[in-house]
């Protein structure tokens, strides 16, 4: 059978301080890089025949698959289309910053997510048609076994909703933290979601 395992990248130093990050590169925070470990183990806790890690070319997510690469040998993709949502003039900003500055286009962004403008940004929609197509050119290239992908938060979600046929004002529906395990499984009816936003393996980390 053929298997996806969507990843998302460990805690950011943005993260910490609730920035919206984007596009913007920022690095993994020290209990990121534990997460990614634990991600990690984790897998090659399940014994899975994993061909191959997909990554975001953002270093938050090549340095989580990196470690996972580290632990279970096996040869890392970088992807420029698996990065996150790009976030405009978003990026840097806190929620309350938004919130004061942008108070119209985040309320869109809250109440009609798949209509939402974001100034300089991307919108749902574009998101989700880069990184499907992404997502079907790795199913293509085998036919058994495991691929782990390493992506981000709203790009995993618009993922998640377009391989399971749902509409993406939905999009709120669905919770991504850091470092989660996502498990898809594709059967002769289509893909089934397995395990959504998984942090079990994240329990002996300190917050």
């Amino acid at each position: 059978m053929k298997r996806i395992y969507l990843i998302r990248h460990g805690e950011t130093v943005w993260n910490c301080k609730s920035k919206t990050q984007g596009c913007t590169n920022i690095m993994l925070s020290r209990k990121g890089v534990l997460q990614g470990k634990a991600i990690a183990d984790k897998l090659n806790s399940l014994k899975e025949e994993y061909i191959k890690i997909y990554s975001s070319d953002l270093d938050r997510c090549f340095l989580t698959a990196k470690l996972i690469s580290d632990k279970i040998n096996k040869e890392i993709i970088v992807i420029e289309d698996l990065r996150e949502m790009n976030f405009g003039k978003w990026e840097g900003l806190t929620l309350e910053e938004i919130k004061k500055y942008y108070s119209k286009e985040y309320e869109s962004w809250r109440k009609s997510p798949h209509m939402a403008y974001i100034p300089d940004g991307e919108n749902l929609k574009s998101v989700q048609k880069r990184c499907l197509k992404v997502l079907n050119q790795i199913c293509d290239e085998f036919n058994e076994g495991s691929v782990i992908v390493v992506s981000h938060s709203v790009a995993i979600k618009t993922i998640i909703l377009g391989l399971l046929n749902i509409d993406l004002s939905y999009f709120y529906k669905i919770s991504q933290n850091n470092a989660c395990i996502n498990k898809i499984e594709f059967r002769n009816y289509g893909p089934v979601l397995i395990t959504l936003n998984d942090t079990t393996h994240l329990k002996n980390i300190k917050k």
